[in-house]
């Protein structure tokens, strides 16, 4: 039976994680309208220069992204970010000023410097300012090159991996899936976070939640003072109304292996009916029916950190079926049981 820990995240200076001229070479690349991968708090992003549509297609199809579904645009600073919004209300004024830099994205009512290619469309901008030093700093050199062109600095950054599939949070997730199409990928350690952000909708009068992530939406609502909906879970109209988000699809996060999630109860008899063929992923001790187990951690944050890594590893054990041990009801582990349906639906 193999069994293997996670790797957790490298903290530091810029220096301690990638080398002095990678930054200088990534902005040029940017710049020229080329990929560069960068690690953020919550995953590895595909970087692109958000005021290029030339990039931003090339970006599209690299990921093999549908062109109606946007992406999210990064940025080192709230100042810079809310360029890229024509409505700024107080509301996310305040969720910047308490979560930024950090794993929350805005979205906002669109500037003429957000086009469709941005959007998918719509009258709306995903904004963020991510919490990793490789990312600030790339961002902050990029601003810096780009200053005096008439245009806001940012860089669309959606996952580093092939659309659908499972997040990458290290480095080497990176160029494992993508090789050579993308032209440079920044060094940073693996993910803090491990799991995508949690995206906030104020471009309709309130904060809708539209993807959960490691900012829960009682930490919002306490930072706002007003209550913070959770679309489609606690309001199926909002759901409804939402502006389409990165993460929305109903499979998202998965691994080519089918994958299915079992509950506790459940979970001894399906490893009975696969056998060896199961790769399984659980919070209980391994069992000696199943040839490839990873045991999770009992608390949301270490699991949401090494899920990405664990699914992956299971997807290349070569089994029948991964069979994932549901977790736990409760506000905390929403965003992980969110990740987890979308990775096992339609199986």
């Amino acid at each position: 039976m193999r069994s293997q820990p996670r790797s957790r995240s490298v903290r530091g200076s810029v220096s301690a994680m990638t080398e002095p001229e990678d930054i200088p070479r990534a902005v040029d690349l940017l710049r020229a309208g080329r990929l560069v991968a960068f690690p953020t708090e919550t995953v590895y992003g595909l970087g692109a220069d958000a005021s290029q549509p030339a990039a931003i297609a090339h970006l599209y199809r690299v990921k093999g992204r549908a062109a109606t579904h946007p992406v999210i645009v990064h940025c080192e600073s709230a100042e810079t970010a809310f360029e890229w919004a024509a409505e700024v209300p107080g509301a996310a004024r305040q969720l910047a000023a308490t979560f930024w830099p950090g794993p929350l994205t805005l979205v906002l009512k669109r500037s003429a410097h957000a086009g469709d290619y941005l959007t998918g469309g719509q009258d709306s901008v995903g904004l963020r300012v991510p919490a990793h030093p490789v990312a600030l700093a790339l961002l902050a050199a990029f601003r810096t090159a780009t200053a005096g062109r008439g245009r806001p600095a940012g860089l669309a950054a959606p996952s580093a991996n092939r659309s659908g599939r499972i997040s990458p949070t290290t480095a080497l997730h990176v160029r494992i899936e993508l090789g050579e199409d993308v032209d440079c990928v920044l060094e940073g350690g693996a993910s803090e976070v491990g799991i995508e952000s949690t995206i906030v909708d104020l471009s309709r009068g309130r904060a809708v939640v539209l993807r959960p992530g490691h900012i829960p939406a009682e930490a919002l609502a306490e930072a706002l003072g007003e209550p913070v909906v959770l679309a489609g879970a606690e309001d199926e109209q909002a759901q409804a109304d939402a502006p389409r988000a990165p993460g929305s699809h109903t499979r998202h996060y998965a691994p080519a292996t089918p994958a299915h999630l079992v509950a506790p109860h459940a979970l001894g008899a399906e490893i009975a009916r696969y056998g060896a063929q199961a790769a399984v992923l659980a919070f209980s001790p391994p069992d000696e029916r199943s040839d490839y187990w990873l045991r999770m951690p009992a608390e949301p944050e270490a699991y949401a950190r090494k899920l990405y890594g664990a699914l992956r590893e299971l997807d290349e054990a070569a089994c029948q079926v991964i069979l994932i041990e549901s977790p736990p009801d409760g506000a905390q582990w929403v965003a992980v049981r969110d990740r987890l349906r979308r990775a096992t639906a339609e199986n």
